[in-house]
């Protein structure tokens, strides 16, 4: 059985990706980068009892080193890094600045192109002929496309082609992996996520991105403000694409065991959910009436609309989305269709994840009295 070796491991995708492979007795590396109060082996441990809901997992097969991203080897020593490649290996390259402003734009170019090189070079270095890289894009790397994004390599555009400099970055960091490939021989290969969301069986949301970070926002609003009617700038016949990361965890270990892996595939969700479900699920949960407005300008807003619309830095930019995917590659891999969020689904997830709000907010409450 080969090994699996996973960096920026302690992620939200990465973290569950890892529980499913240690259920099924794979051998796993993790690197994570030490916290300043606590160790990378701390940092790992409390990730995946925080998604397991501190229910026991079997960590006999899982070792986790301290790694740097940006320095030569990691900074691991180079005999370490010739026992952890050693054998066959899939690696995979999680690591990534999910920031996207302007301010921030030397940092995520910096981790997210000179890492991903790094990480190419130590692994170029280290794994043998038989080994696998595997880059964890976003299929928002498509930016401003329009049609079908297909599981093929698009030129580096300008800024005004994307949302954000996030995905700016992702479209430069998926054509290094076709100059390795190209050049150098890579075994590479590029997965690219859309919005990964909770377990689609379960409800269990660990994650707020997208959509939660929209309703965590909402719930303090509503909080502050009960029963208010505010509009908000959004599409409500626009889409959000979501992919359970149940889903996207099964979807990694028939990665794995596949023989010939296509060199691009998009894990994103076949059908899409409309905007007015979200807020309609948001409304029924929350003590405060929504209203979704298409064109809302600033100077029409009153002053909760405008806090809302400041928290809405990112998410804004998604407001009005319909975006299509190929998937041919994705289908000759994954046979069957995974998991979709539909709008039950997402209802629970939503209903998890703001239950999980208020009750730390309750806590928290508590503690000051």
């Amino acid at each position: 059985m080969k090994k699996i070796i996973i960096n920026g491991a302690n992620g939200f995708v990465a973290s569950n990706f890892i529980t499913e492979l240690l259920s099924q007795n794979y051998k796993v590396i993790a690197l994570v980068r030490a916290g300043k109060n606590n160790s990378s082996s701390q940092r790992m441990n409390d990730v995946l009892s925080e998604m397991n809901e501190g229910n026991y997992i079997n960590s006999s097969n899982l070792k986790v080193y301290n790694y740097s991203l940006l320095e030569e080897n990691f900074n691991i020593p180079e005999k370490q890094l010739e026992t952890i490649f050693s054998c066959d290996v899939d690696y995979f390259h999680f690591a990534a600045s999910l920031k996207y402003d302007i301010n921030s734009k030397d940092k995520i170019f910096e981790t997210n192109l000179e890492g991903l090189e790094n990480s190419i070079s130590v692994f170029s270095r280290y794994a043998n002929s038989n080994s696998r890289f595997f880059f964890i894009s976003t299929a928002y790397s498509c930016g401003k496309f329009e049609g079908i994004f297909q599981e093929k390599f698009y030129e580096n555009e300008e800024i005004s082609r994307f949302r954000n400099y996030y995905e700016q970055s992702k479209r430069y960091a998926e054509n290094i992996v076709k100059k390795h490939i190209d050049i150098n021989g890579l075994n590479g290969h590029i997965i690219r996520l859309s919005q990964v969301v909770g377990n689609c069986k379960t409800g269990v949301t660990k994650t707020d991105y997208g959509i939660f970070d929209f309703a965590k926002r909402i719930h303090s609003l509503a909080n502050r403000y009960p029963y208010k009617s505010v509009r908000v700038h959004v599409d409500p016949e626009s889409t959000q694409n979501l992919i359970p990361i149940d889903t996207v965890a099964d979807y990694l270990m028939r990665t794995i065991n596949a023989e010939r892996v296509p060199v691009i595939m998009n894990f994103i969700a076949k059908n899409s959910i409309r905007n007015i479900y979200i807020i309609n699920s948001i409304r029924k949960l929350l003590p405060i009436q929504l209203i979704p407005v298409r064109t809302l300008k600033r100077e029409e807003m009153d002053t909760i609309e405008r806090m809302v619309s400041a928290g809405m830095s990112f998410t804004g930019s998604y407001i009005n989305t319909n975006l299509l995917f190929g998937t041919e590659e994705l289908d000759k891999v994954m046979l069957s269709v995974g998991n979709e969020a539909n709008e039950q689904a997402v209802f629970q997830m939503l209903a998890y994840y703001i239950d999980t709000l208020s009750k730390k907010r309750s806590n928290v409450l508590k503690e000051e009295k």
